[in-house]
């Protein structure tokens, strides 16, 4: 994954989706040869040169201040999340790496995160690590989304799973909306980790099996994972609407415990409850 490339395109999305009414700037008669915003008016709203902001577009400037890509951040508009992957791809750390980089150590789930897991009967829950993979999961958890130890460890990946497992296109009741949060939260990670092989050879994977996945991957949304409401379509019982949380810890944020829950006294209440009921004499999944 190239830095550079995915400054560009970053940039050049986000000035596409804005008009020139939007930001209050005239918009003279004629045809525009470019969608949204030109370079000189992007460049004339965040107060820098034109050929400043080509070559920072371009990747050709080494190290923009954080007080320029704010400015370009305000006048694109950008969110908290879209606002922070555009200071990460601009200016990303520097590591000190071996002439041969080595790819990342396996995750293994901390011992807390998975006491956690262990005492949540009720509650489907499961920690996700770094690129949406799963690390561990309850046995709550396998009763709604399906049993991860049926998987090849290689194949417990979140987005994986919503792109190329037919049977998610029919637990998501909302599938299209879930299926571009991965896509968002991955160009997030990208960001992150640029030089992260087994996160580009994922991207790559989604990106020739999923047409779906491939043109949204090319509007570079980008957005974290924290809470909502998702609603499933469950082969046992029926519709359900469950809130979710993910949770992280402060000194280790590439691990988020991720838990479901009805509000009480709900349809979903009763229908995730019968669910785990019959579910419960089912072997407890361990990773």
């Amino acid at each position: 994954m190239s830095t550079a490339s995915s400054l560009n395109d970053f940039l050049r999305s986000r000035r596409a989706r804005l008009r020139p009414q939007d930001v209050s700037l005239p918009e003279y008669g004629g045809t525009r040869r470019v969608a949204g915003l030109r370079r000189e008016e992007l460049a004339q709203l965040a107060g820098v040169s034109v050929d400043y902001y080509t070559r920072m577009e371009q990747g050709r400037v080494a190290n923009p201040s954080e007080a320029v890509l704010d400015s370009l951040a305000r006048a694109l508009r950008l969110t908290e999340d879209e606002t922070r992957h555009l200071h990460q791809l601009a200016r990303p750390r520097r590591t000190a790496r071996s002439a041969r980089p080595q790819p990342p150590r396996p995750q293994k789930v901390r011992p807390m995160l998975q006491r956690l897991l262990d005492e949540l009967h009720d509650v489907p829950a499961f920690v996700m690590g770094r690129r949406m993979d799963v690390l561990a999961w309850n046995a709550a958890a396998c009763a709604l989304l399906g049993d991860y130890s049926l998987l090849d460890p290689a194949e417990r990946n979140v987005a994986r799973i919503t792109f190329l497992d037919p049977a998610a296109r029919t637990l998501y009741a909302d599938w299209t909306s879930c299926a571009r949060e991965n896509v968002a939260y991955l160009h997030l990670q990208a960001g992150q980790r640029p030089d992260d092989p087994l996160l580009a050879s994922l991207i790559g994977e989604l990106s020739v099996k999923s047409q779906d996945f491939r043109r949204w991957w090319a509007e570079h949304p980008v957005q974290d994972k924290t809470s909502g409401t998702k609603r499933f379509h469950h082969p046992l019982v029926g519709d359900l609407e469950l809130a979710y949380e993910t949770l992280r810890t402060a000194d280790d944020p590439d691990q988020a415990l991720v838990t479901y829950a009805a509000d009480p006294g709900t349809p979903s209440h009763d229908a995730l409850h019968m669910l785990l009921a019959w579910s419960a004499p089912a072997e407890q999944a361990t990773p």
